[in-house]
């Protein structure tokens, strides 16, 4: 959506950099959580604002951002290195998925055909363009894989219909049509904030925000994309308002949060919680974060352990939302958790955070 994408280029902050710091412990699914969240302030040698973050495991991370950038790391965080894109030095890369080392997809966003997906199987050392929008009015937001390896695209409301690609096999992708998809509301569409208005999870369920209308809601899908249904959420709507970020935790709780993103200086926003796979919803506590939550996981060892950044900071909740804590100050764009539980924070200035906890 164009609002935010403005929005995110006036918000810059201060660099977060640091001295990476190793041997960070393995959680373990037996492990109560802990009291606080360490945060480790990594070198990333940029200073791009990174807006998205990809992990495979404890050992290999995807980074994404402006001017290009692309980063991977495939020991620990200890050393990133810089990955080119042909021809791709001013796109906006506003997500990132990686499967392995070695694959990984890229999605730019921007007006018409600067949006486009990107893939490569040898580690970066060469890419693919796979798809660019053909529409000159249209505008990507967000991407995922379900675990059964359909990838969901999702782009802003053009000419009165929902846009939403489906990729079989992750190189062809393809415009789902109209009547496999509710109606579109005005001006509905997404927010390519941190690449997690899109939510893909198991046997090929998949689950996408959407904002900037009437109200918000979210669209859900049990057959990886072929067919679509969608679920009111009582989150702000309106223009420049609605869902940013989704998340699941290990027990299949859905997480729904968001906020006025055209208004840093509004109100914390509350969190939506589903426990029926996206039917229905209900709202539980507020996040400290002014304005809107601009991305969010769920740790996948800690049940209830959930994790929301913006450009006001970084808060933790460890009962699924009812209440919250400020963790950090400094403004982060996305965050990720690792299968072991160590998490991944990005954000302006070329800013890496691993979080433990």
């Amino acid at each position: 959506m164009h609002l935010p994408r403005v929005f995110i280029l006036l918000a810059f902050a201060v660099a977060c950099t640091g001295n990476a710091e190793p041997g960070l412990p393995e959680a373990t699914a037996s492990r109560s959580a802990p009291d606080s969240m360490r945060l480790t302030h990594l070198v990333s040698s940029t200073d791009a604002l990174l807006q998205a973050v990809s992990v495979v495991d404890e050992s290999v991370v995807w980074v994404s951002g402006h001017r290009g950038t692309v980063l991977r790391t495939t020991d620990g965080g200890q050393s990133w290195e810089r990955l080119a894109v042909q021809g791709a030095d001013s796109l906006e890369f506003r997500d990132v998925h990686a499967s392995s080392a070695r694959e990984a997809w890229l999605l730019s966003s921007g007006p018409g055909d600067v949006s486009r997906v990107y893939h490569t199987t040898n580690g970066g050392s060469s890419w693919r363009l796979l798809h660019q929008n053909p529409d000159s009015s249209g505008f990507y937001d967000c991407m995922d894989f379900t675990e059964a390896g359909s990838g969901i695209l999702y782009g802003d409301e053009v000419d009165g219909g929902l846009v939403v690609l489906r990729s079989a096999d992750g190189r062809s992708w393809n415009r789902v049509p109209a009547s496999a998809l509710p109606s579109a509301q005005e001006g509905e569409g997404g927010f390519a904030a941190s690449g997690t208005c899109v939510l893909a999870g198991p046997e090929n369920r998949a689950w996408i925000g959407t904002g900037n209308a009437d109200s918000s809601r979210v669209l859900r899908t049990t057959d990886g994309g072929v067919t679509w249904a969608s679920s009111p959420v009582p989150l702000a709507a309106g223009s420049g308002a609605g869902i940013v970020s989704l998340a699941r935790d290990s027990t299949g709780v859905l997480y729904a949060l968001g906020g006025d993103i055209g208004n840093p200086d509004a109100e914390p926003a509350p969190v939506a919680v589903s426990n029926d796979e996206g039917a229905t919803w209900r709202l539980t506590g507020a996040t400290p974060l002014a304005g809107a939550v601009y991305g969010a996981a769920a740790s996948p060892v800690f049940p209830g352990t959930l994790v929301a950044v913006s450009p006001r900071g970084l808060a933790v909740s460890r009962d699924g939302g009812a209440s919250w804590q400020l963790a950090s100050s400094e403004r982060f764009w996305a965050v990720a958790f690792a299968p072991n539980g160590i998490g991944w924070a990005v954000g302006p200035r070329g800013a890496i955070v691993q979080l433990d906890g």
